[in-house]
């Protein structure tokens, strides 16, 4: 019986398990959108600007890791009826201290980043209409209207429809800029160019690593899928979402590599980097490229804000939930669409859309971006060792425990968002 629940985590085999069907795939589609933002399209450009194809190895392991991490935040959902909060609850008080303070910091200094990064391509598209601060305004209020009258499956819907505009832009521009395919391939052998380390690590672990990884698990319950018969399904459908980012990835990291390395261009830091892109597709191909381009940015920057202005709500109110009841939270519950409707869900909506408004027009607080730099940079390390911990004890069900390759790959992802968070700390603004 052991035997064949391993193989059933491995392979996605074993009894009582439902046929995997592309037509189930969503909440792997909602979670790739949320994951891949404008500033992570931009690391991936400057990587490849920097070295070329060399790094394009780490984006694949990069998407690998991912695939394992959201794999186990939703085995965790499936094989206990639980959700990922009251497992972390579980394991002591501190996670529930640490949670605290995380969405309360990360979501105002966060909320004001989404409505900046997703208003910039609207301000590029249409320059003499409204400053940038009330384009953001407008972002902002626009997700929240948006989140607060539908439900998940409209939600899923639209964020599908954003991420094929994603897919058609990046791959028109990877094809766009005629790649070196045999370079490409070159740069799937593991190597380190000199002065590389920081931006392989960020690769590997930086795009679509964020609280959305948590989140999935709630998506999928969300979905209606409550029980160990998703599994396979689940599995599908969470290599769907992490294939897609590796296409993002890998094609901004062509673009990068032909179109800027070859040209010796930088970018600028930040979600600013995508302006100074547009400028030079317009230059070398068109205006017509250089506004598909904006429209791409758009998608990507507006899908990380409803889909966080969506996940991040539900983790809240299941927070909130715990404080109100005793007991386990189940999966039923938030598939019953209920949280969505709920005061802490729409509370939560509330805080990630307008106390952000101040920092639009007003400097960030100094020491409001080391804390927020300081716990977002704990989160993913404390994301990937807490799921070890929890699918490796009598929490969860013995037939649904890590194997051996889960254990390795989360446990490599802890050490690696580790080192990363040791970076990132040093690298603030002390």
């Amino acid at each position: 019986m052991a035997d064949t629940a391993r193989q059933g985590e491995t392979e996605g085999t074993g009894p009582g398990l439902r046929k995997a069907s592309w037509r189930h795939i969503g909440p792997g589609i909602v979670v790739a959108a949320t994951g891949v933002g404008a500033g992570d399209l931009v690391a991936t450009l400057i990587a490849g600007s920097k070295f070329g194809y060399t790094l394009l190895w780490a984006a694949v392991v990069g998407c690998l890791v991912k695939i394992a991490l959201a794999e186990a935040a939703g085995r965790w959902h499936l094989a206990t009826g639980r959700t990922l909060f009251d497992g972390w609850r579980s394991l002591g008080p501190w996670t529930t201290g640490y949670f605290a303070v995380y969405v309360a910091v990360w979501g105002f200094v966060y909320g004001a980043a989404a409505m900046s990064s997703s208003a910039l391509p609207l301000q590029a598209l249409f320059p003499d209409v409204m400053d940038l601060k009330w384009w953001a305004v407008l972002c902002g209020v626009g997700g929240l209207v948006f989140v607060w009258f539908n439900r998940y499956a409209v939600f899923e819907k639209v964020m599908t429809l954003l991420v094929g505009v994603m897919f058609v832009v990046t791959v028109y521009l990877a094809v766009r800029v005629t790649p070196h395919l045999g370079d490409a391939l070159a740069g799937l052998v593991p190597v380190l160019p000199g002065g590389s380390l920081i931006y392989t690590l960020g690769l590997i672990g930086g795009v679509g690593g964020t609280i959305t990884l948590a989140a999935y698990g709630y998506w999928v319950n969300a979905k209606g899928w409550t029980d160990t018969s998703w599994m396979r399904v689940m599995r599908l459908d969470n290599r769907v979402a992490y294939i897609t980012t590796g296409v993002f990835v890998v094609a901004m990291l062509f673009v990068g590599a032909e179109l800027l390395h070859s040209s010796g261009i930088a970018l600028a830091k930040g979600d600013k980097g995508l302006l100074d892109l547009s400028g030079v597709l317009a230059d070398r191909y068109s205006t017509v490229t250089s506004k598909l381009f904006l429209i791409g940015f758009f998608a990507t920057s507006i899908t990380s804000l409803i889909g966080v202005w969506h996940g991040v709500s539900l983790m809240f109110a299941d927070f909130v939930t715990h404080f109100r009841k005793r007991g386990a939270t189940t999966g039923e519950e938030v598939a019953a669409g209920a949280r969505e409707k709920s005061v802490p869900f729409r509370a939560y909506l509330l805080w990630l859309t307008f106390p952000p408004m101040a920092l639009l027009f007003l400097d960030q607080p100094f020491g409001l971006v080391i804390v927020y730099g300081v716990i977002g940079a704990f989160f993913m390390p404390f994301l990937a060792l807490t799921l070890v911990w929890l699918l490796n004890s009598d929490r969860t069900p013995r037939e649904w425990r890590n194997g051996p390759l889960s254990n390795g790959t989360l446990a490599a992802a802890g050490l690696l968002f580790v080192v990363l968070c040791v970076q990132q700390v040093r690298e603030l603004p002390w």
